[in-house]
């Protein structure tokens, strides 16, 4: 049975996206306390997968993820897919007749992304809570069950409400309808997955300090060929200041005659290029899935 090792506790969204992608075969899910036992663990080879969230709708790349990608070689993304994030609260009702479920909900304990995706409804139902952060979302729920307390709640999956016997009190809180996440599953062979019609290529691009206009000339190679990039960002080296390499997602796989040779163009000129996977995309409901 295979091992896909995940960030935990159970009930997280990296959890709930996990066992929705890899729904057909035998799987054991193992969670871990932090992304980088995730990757420590699919190094190692205590678990054959791991699961990594790596850019949200609404808040962007998850940088920390992304540069454990980077740090960790010998991990290359096998495939990616999207999965909705659904944030409910999550607690004890409140006994009070005619009230709301959450009316005696003071204090809320979730991970500060999750909160700040639900802003507008804690704004104007609950604008006296406190906030507590935590590691997680399905951490903040396992502190509310354990509080027994109606004025304690989370915000966390329908998953993790089931799983730690607690209510819904509030359905799909978050402030946009297109909250999605984008997962990616890193490790060293490729798993059986059904067929996809997209394919992607992700690389990571050093320039040369002594050449100018070096960025154009690698965004060239891409251009005249047609190529899309889904994505470029910046990240620091951190071996010096001022000194950065660049994370490009491909719309491509690796397998063509094009993407090849617009790398070639680009270590031609001197930069230093890394594949970190060709692999296939799904999204979310869509082919495979």
């Amino acid at each position: 049975m295979k091992r896909i090792a995940f960030l935990g506790p159970e009930g997280t969204v990296s959890q709930e996206s996990a066992r929705y992608f890899f729904a057909e075969g035998a799987y054991e899910f193992v969670p871990y306390s932090l992304m980088s036992d995730v990757f420590a663990a699919t190094a190692a080879g205590t678990a054959d997968y791991g699961v990594v969230p790596i850019e949200n709708t609404i808040d962007g790349s998850v940088k920390h993820h992304i540069d454990l990608l980077v740090e960790e070689d010998g991990l290359p993304i096998q495939a990616e897919w999207v999965y909705p994030s659904i944030q409910n609260l999550i607690g004890l009702k409140s006994a009070a007749p005619g009230a709301e479920p959450f009316a005696d909900v003071r204090r809320i304990v979730s991970k500060d992304v999750a909160i700040a995706q639900c802003h507008d409804f804690l704004r104007s139902k609950l604008p006296n809570a406190e906030f507590e952060y935590v590691s997680s979302t399905a951490e903040g729920v396992r502190i509310t069950k354990e509080s027994s307390d109606p004025s304690v709640a989370a915000i966390g999956t329908r998953m993790s409400a089931e799983l730690y016997g607690l209510e819904l009190l509030a359905e799909n809180i978050t402030d946009h309808d297109n909250n999605y996440t984008r997962f990616i599953v890193i490790g060293k062979e490729k798993p059986l997955l059904p067929p996809s019609e997209h394919q992607k290529t992700t690389i990571l691009v050093t320039l040369p300090e002594d050449y100018p206009g070096a960025l154009h000339q690698v965004l060239s190679a891409f251009a005249w060929r047609r190529i899309n990039l889904s994505k470029i960002e910046s990240r620091p080296t951190k071996k010096k200041l001022g000194n950065y390499y660049f994370y490009i997602d491909i719309e491509m796989s690796l397998d063509t005659v094009l993407l090849p040779a617009a790398l070639q163009e680009i270590e031609a000129i001197g930069c230093q290029v890394r594949i970190l996977g060709s692999y296939p995309s799904f999204s979310y409901g869509g082919s495979g899935r």
